[in-house]
């Protein structure tokens, strides 16, 4: 009797034995080495160009192709919000087309649809840092991003009408204090500026 029992332990631990050796969860194959984990794969699709197309219809077929991570912006730099995407077109894509991982980021530059697409889409200013940039040209609202969040900024009326600014990035800058070149050390900043499609004084 003793005799059987011994064999019948025996048995089991055998089994217990082979059962842990083909087992992966136990962190081993059977000849004792690591699995071979596979890496997950990204998926790709062809990203086409979208240039000319509206920027609702646009991010209308981007999604169709599984490009779900969208984003745009004023190619003419003067920081515009895209409110109404139906009211934009694109003019340049980031990436180009292409196959491209449907994870990544499709970002749209886009001007009103009843402007013209510039030559090259634009790029938002660097930070001033410690220099005041010459910021002619630009909108008031890209201006003031390129300084800090402490710095007291005014801008008013450069053509003598004293309209006050209240979107803008619909007004340019003419002339600013301090000049470009000079440092900026904390000191308050002041913008003259005109509507755009409007001359400087």
């Amino acid at each position: 009797m003793q005799i059987a029992r011994t064999a019948a332990a025996l048995a089991l631990a055998v089994l217990a034995t082979a059962a842990t050796a083909c087992d992966p969860a136990g962190g081993t194959t059977g000849d004792g080495r690591a699995p071979v984990s596979t890496p997950a794969r990204t998926a790709s699709a062809d990203l086409p160009s979208f240039a000319g197309m509206g920027l609702q219809a646009a991010q209308d077929k981007a999604q169709s192709l599984g490009f779900y991570r969208l984003d745009s912006h004023d190619a003419l730099g003067r920081g515009r919000d895209q409110i109404w995407d139906r009211d934009w077109k694109v003019c340049f894509q980031r990436p180009a087309p292409g196959s491209r991982p449907t994870t990544g980021t499709v970002d749209f530059g886009a001007v009103k649809r009843e402007e013209s697409c510039p030559a090259r889409d634009a790029s938002p200013p660097a930070s001033a840092g410690a220099t005041m940039p010459d910021l002619t040209g630009t909108s008031v609202k890209m201006a003031r991003t390129t300084l800090t969040t402490s710095t007291g900024i005014t801008a008013e009326d450069a053509s003598g009408q004293d309209r006050f600014i209240l979107v803008e990035s619909n007004w340019k800058v003419c002339s600013q204090s301090p000049a470009p070149g000079s440092g900026l050390a904390g000191q308050p900043v002041a913008f003259k500026a005109v509507k755009f499609g409007e001359a400087c004084p």
